[in-house]
């Protein structure tokens, strides 16, 4: 297919320009970078036809780079499924041929080029009815070049009258258009969560995390959750969207989820006491000068159903509360304090997260099941009935969904490319479009057009510091854009790093040279991290989340093809390598508890090493004992057993990490970083001959992941930057 001059095409609701890189649903663009839209862009040179994965590699992975193609090729096509919101099983667009290549199947078209305002044929047919005279016959053809429309002879008199005609039919036509314009805009927009002149702004600046917002009835005010460091400081608070100071509404650390009933006189909200969620209210009062004060603070009857979950939902006529309880949609009745189960979930399902429609004829909620499947978000009648799915997603939704301010889209956060990010999916279109790749929690408000979310701000590094000469400087950019990485380890001979990254669109394992160059990906599994290398430095275990539970895979150097070593329906992490190779050393809850596991290497049956708490094993040198962190919380102590069980002791007290993955083995002993209690975090050593810790150098921040080289002279860590979770506010949200 020869591409249009503008190099635009089109497909379904879908328009890419491939020569910008920009692709567009329904006029809104989707976020569509590096290879995936190239391997889009291939397919769309070729529609219907098949294109070989080795004309993809020949094309986007030149012979002399070093990845590895088949899972580079993989996470692209994944990646740019999931822009399309096309399934691999059932594809609308993009076809696999197994073991052959791709082929798009979709109907692909360009953009027409703007038509003349009067065609051809018609200019001729109105020179017809006017019969030529001695004025006009000699008047030449007007060319514009070869391929140049000639346009018939006319006289200058026709001309006018022509040009006459035109200019009225424009002024009478002229409203008509600009309306049916803006209204196809404005239709689009409020689709596709779009609208002109929006403006992003945050809505808080605390020192300590800020989350759940909800608007109040006239979305003047937002209630939301805030963390305290200190007792009292934590609770709920509410603040005028356009105002700078918050007001403090309750004190307890433990209340989240505000609710605002729809005369904005009363906030329901949920509350963590006795070891149990419960329902509470509070009476608001809005003072002359337009403060807010509360007072009256009442703990619901919730009839015998204790809630399962803390989000809770104000029916729009102020007479139900609703909230999960027992796996179920609850609906409480304000009036008598009766109770009803709204939904009835499949067995190994939970539906949380209710919300009213603005009419508050039907409720919203997700359905999770705990068996693989993908969670989906669902309506249902407000007086029961059969539920009806909006959208089903291939990853955690964040926070109860909500309806946009229309009724007929739905507003929603996902983690589906390993970080949080606002979708919005139409109840008539089952394909979500991305509309902000950085929030979660949404809130939309009734009233003034407005949208909030929480946003998390970070980015992780891998830093490296030379032992001998304190040094410290980035190893590599920014792998991370999320909490989960990069945990970065050095190889047994030192010339490599492996580490987590989502720079693929998921979380996966990564190795690159000891500099940082010649990045290769190893998994395109999603959520995979913990990097271990095995002694030879030519494998890696690592684990991964999955639906069904938490995994551990072996990936070699050389293959990189991904080999499940532990794969059942528990939680399996932090694998390690024994010495010699033979066994991987793992933490797993299976018992109820994290203890620590052993399995051969090359696959079977695992086995238990602890039996009084363990996580994240590492083998001593010698392959006579392992270390292991008690447990998974902060500060945790290094115990130590043999590799087949027995006595379970502290190691010694002086070794105290930051966390369970800021300590490594060496051939010196163990290092770990951790506060000093005097000034700057700092790496230390444990000589476990003599028992003595020692300075090895200072940080700036407390790393959580902290890898070393086997000789002691390195070390490789992450420096969380600033990281602040805080309420963001768009305005002019259609």
């Amino acid at each position: 297919m020869a591409e249009s001059s503008s190099g635009r095409v089109q497909f379904g609701p879908f328009e890419a320009d491939l020569h910008t890189h920009e692709l567009w649903k329904y006029g809104t663009r989707i976020k569509l970078v590096g290879q995936p839209f190239e391997v889009l862009a291939i397919l769309l040179s070729k529609p219907g036809e098949l294109v070989t994965r080795d004309t993809l590699r020949e094309r986007l992975w030149p012979g002399d780079t070093f990845v590895d193609f088949n899972h580079g090729l993989n996470a692209a096509v994944n990646k740019l499924r999931d822009a399309l919101s096309d399934s691999a099983d059932n594809p609308r667009y993009v076809e696999t041929l197994p073991r052959r290549g791709y082929r798009f199947i979709a109907t692909v078209t360009r953009p027409s080029p703007m038509a003349p305002a009067v065609a051809p044929a018609e200019v001729s047919k109105l020179s017809e009815t006017v019969p030529l005279s001695e004025e006009n016959a000699e008047v030449p053809a007007f060319k514009q070049g070869e391929n140049a429309v000639v346009p018939p002879d006319r006289t200058g008199r026709r001309r006018v009258y022509f040009i006459t005609a035109l200019v009225l039919a424009a002024f009478f036509l002229f409203p008509t258009v600009v309306w049916f314009v803006v209204n196809r805009i404005m239709v689009a927009g409020a689709r596709d969560g779009y609208s002109p002149g929006q403006r992003i702004r945050p809505l808080t600046n605390f020192n300590a995390e800020t989350s759940e917002p909800s608007f109040s009835p006239d979305g003047n005010y937002i209630a939301f959750r805030a963390e305290g460091t200190k007792p009292g400081e934590g609770g709920l608070f509410a603040k005028p969207v356009g105002g700078d100071q918050p007001v403090q509404l309750t004190k307890n650390s433990g209340d989240c989820c505000p609710a605002w009933a729809p005369d904005g006189q009363t906030l329901a909200f949920s509350r963590f006491e006795d070891k149990e969620f419960q329902i509470n209210t509070i009476s608001l009062k809005r003072e002359s000068d337009g403060r807010l004060t509360a007072s009256a603070e009442k703990k619901l009857n919730t009839g015998g159903i204790t809630p399962g979950r803390r989000e809770v939902a104000w029916s729009p006529d102020g007479k139900t509360l609703a909230f999960s309880g027992g796996a179920k949609i609850i609906l409480l009745s304000l009036a008598d304090g009766s109770v009803r189960r709204l939904t009835e979930p499949p067995p190994l399902s939970e539906d949380w997260g209710p919300s009213f429609s603005p009419d508050g004829k039907r409720v919203l909620f997700v359905r999770s099941r705990d068996t693989g499947f993908s969670e989906e978000i669902m309506t249902i009648p407000i007086y029961g009935g059969s539920v009806a799915r909006v959208a089903s997603e291939p990853a955690r939704i964040l926070g109860p969904p909500q309806w946009a301010f229309d009724g007929q889209s739905v507003i929603f956060a996902s983690d589906r490319n390993s970080h949080p990010a606002l979708w919005r999916v139409s109840l008539t279109d089952e394909s979500p479009i991305e509309i902000n790749d950085s929030g979660w929690y949404p809130a939309v408000s009734r009233k003034g057009y407005k949208l909030a979310y929480q946003r998390v701000t970070r980015s992780l590094n891998v830093w490296e510091m030379d032992l001998s000469e304190k040094q410290k400087h980035i190893l590599i950019p920014s792998t991370s854009e999320t909490d989960q990485g990069p945990g970065p380890q050095l190889s047994p001979d030192g010339q490599k790093v492996a580490y987590m990254s989502d720079r693929s669109g998921t979380m996966e394992i990564w190795v690159s040279d000891r500099d940082g160059k010649n990045p290769m990906q190893l998994s395109a599994i999603g959520s995979a991290g913990t990097p271990r290398w095995s002694p030879d430095g030519q494998s890696i275990a690592f684990d991964a989340r999955t639906k069904n539970g938490i995994f551990i895979y072996t990936v070699t150097l050389k293959e990189a093809v991904p080999k499940l070593l532990v794969g059942d329906t528990h939680e399996n992490i932090c694998p390690s390598w024994s010495p010699d190779g033979q066994w991987v050393y793992f933490a797993s809850s299976r018992t109820g508890e994290w203890q620590v596991w052993k399995i051969p290497a090359g696959g079977g049956v695992p086995s238990q090493v602890t039996t009084q708490g363990g996580h994240a094993p590492m083998a001593s040198l010698d392959g006579k004992s392992i270390f292991y962190a008690k447990t998974a919380y902060a500060n945790p102590e290094i115990w130590q057993v043999a590799v087949d069980g027995g006595t379970e002791h502290l190691m010694s007290p002086m070794v105290r990490p930051a966390t369970w993955a800021s300590w490594s083995v060496t051939d010196a002993g163990i290092v770990f970083a951790g506060p000093s209690g005097t000034g700057k975090p700092v790496v230390s050593l444990y000589d476990l001959g003599k028992r003595k810790t020692s300075i090895l150098g200072e940080l700036d921040t407390v790393p959580f992941w902290l890898g070393a080289s086997k000789d002691t002279k390195a070390v490789v860590f992450d420096q969380p930057g600033w990281e602040q979770a805080q309420i963001m506010l768009v305005e002019n949200f259609r």
